[in-house]
């Protein structure tokens, strides 16, 4: 059980559309839906930023250039530290699965930094990001322990993007 701003208490276990619909951050946090796949929704919001990075660089360029996507994931790291944490308290659990926009903003990270970089480079990074997200090595195990809220579930994904782009810095040197 948490207390909302409201004076109200919840425990969403399972949230669902009408939850994510209920206040923009649980929108944005939930990944616009992908965070509600019933099976790995972290896969899911990082699949949705694979897609949604190459299709806006795609089809508008001049909006989407490497400047402007610094700036979007700059400003939805911040965001994001905002809508997670309000959505964690909200759903009564701070690093609930369904929340996936740290791993939008993380891997969208990573293909930044890999621009240019074909589907076969961009499919090794979705892999290696996924394993890191998920295994948590150290110090991400560290991080996602020690830091709480919104800064915590933003950061320990961002971690996993540096150990990712370690792995293709130190391929690229072999």
């Amino acid at each position: 059980m948490t207390t909302l701003e409201s004076g109200q208490t919840a425990c969403v276990t399972k949230p669902n559309a009408r939850f994510m619909l209920s206040h923009p951050a649980h929108l944005l946090a939930q990944g616009f839906g992908s965070g509600l796949s019933p099976i790995v929704p972290g896969t899911a919001g990082t699949l949705l930023a694979w897609l949604s990075f190459n299709v806006l660089t795609a089809r508008w360029p001049e909006w989407f250039s490497t400047l402007h996507w610094a700036i979007i994931i700059a400003a939805g790291f911040v965001v994001g530290i905002w809508a997670c944490r309000k959505t964690g308290r909200d759903l009564g659990i701070p690093d609930h699965g369904s929340m996936v926009w740290d791993e939008i903003i993380a891997f969208w990270i990573v293909l930044l930094v890999l621009t240019p970089s074909g589907l076969s480079t961009q499919f090794w990074a979705f892999l290696w990001f996924r394993f890191f997200d998920m295994v948590k090595p150290a110090p991400i195990a560290y991080f996602d322990r020690r830091f709480k809220g919104g800064f915590g579930v933003m950061w320990d994904d961002i971690i996993a993007a540096f150990y990712t782009l370690l792995v293709f810095a130190l391929w690229r040197t072999l």
